[in-house]
């Protein structure tokens, strides 16, 4: 199931691009605390586990809908640690 293969890999680049992103300003304001933006990695990774679980569940009433909420949760959990990482100091 070729579906299943791409959102994980979706899955994988989204939040690792983030992780990058967050790395990147770190890299770039070593003069400021970096909790905050720890915090924001730390939930990428929760994210991409509770992300991953979902996929892997095989007992789906309907697969179809079922991938699509997942892809619509990397969406807005996507977008939501982007913000946060605009609004790092």
């Amino acid at each position: 199931m070729a579906n299943v293969r791409n959102l994980k890999k979706d899955i994988n680049y989204v939040l690792g691009d983030i992780i990058e992103a967050v790395y990147v300003w770190e890299y770039s304001n070593t003069d400021k605390d970096t909790k905050s933006s720890e915090a924001i990695i730390d939930e990428a990774i929760a994210t991409f586990d509770a992300l991953i679980v979902k996929v892997n569940e095989k007992d789906v009433e309907n697969p179809k809908a079922h991938f699509k909420a997942i892809n619509a949760e990397l969406e807005s959990k996507g977008r939501e640690l982007i913000e946060k990482i605009n609004k790092l100091g």
